[in-house]
């Protein structure tokens, strides 16, 4: 996949997405240029417009109620990929249900790994210093001592390549009940 890619992802901006970031500093502090998130929609090329992307995307948050999750245990991807992350342990399936009524029309795209809803914490270079990463990781979550929950309100629609992503647009969910209230 080369050339511009899109993704949709939730921005994680409470203490657990403090956590990970100055993990992730700690850690690998060459991976340092994304914002704590869990993804929703792993990269794709449009199969449409951006606009008609952005169209699809508005109507399924409108359509969908903010919901919380909570994020389980340490674990990695190793040996398909040496991704050290923290699982979503409850709520998952709201999460599989957003990415599967965004995967469609022109952001569908035939992902190559089951989708599994996480927050990264390093994507490391090797599979042998994932190993390492990961262990260090699970002691100091077991150490973290503020709220586990993550309020998922909006998904930010992102575009770019490799390591440099901007976001496009936020998209609140659950706006079509404030809207039927104005009208």
């Amino acid at each position: 996949m080369a050339g511009l890619l899109y993704a949709a992802v939730a921005y994680v901006r409470n203490p657990v997405g403090t956590f990970v970031e100055e993990l992730r500093r700690e850690l690998h502090a060459a991976h340092t240029h994304a914002d704590a998130h869990i993804t929703i929609l792993p990269p794709r090329p449009l199969q449409g417009s951006e606009e008609e992307a952005m169209e699809l995307l508005q109507q399924v948050c409108v359509a969908t109620r903010p919901f919380e999750i909570t994020m389980g245990d340490v674990e990695s991807f190793v040996p398909a990929t040496p991704t050290v992350f923290i699982r979503v342990a409850y709520g998952a399936y709201r999460m599989r249900e957003l990415h599967d009524e965004i995967n469609r029309n022109g952001l569908e795209f035939s992902e190559p790994w089951p989708y599994m809803p996480h927050l990264t914490i390093v994507k490391s270079d090797t599979m042998e210093e994932a190993r390492k990463v990961v262990e260090v990781a699970r002691q100091r979550w077991e150490k973290f001592k503020d709220g586990r929950k993550i309020l998922i309100n909006s998904v930010t629609f992102v575009k770019g390549s490799g390591d440099r992503w901007v976001d496009v647009a936020p998209v609140p969910l659950g706006e079509s009940e404030a809207k039927l209230v104005e009208k």
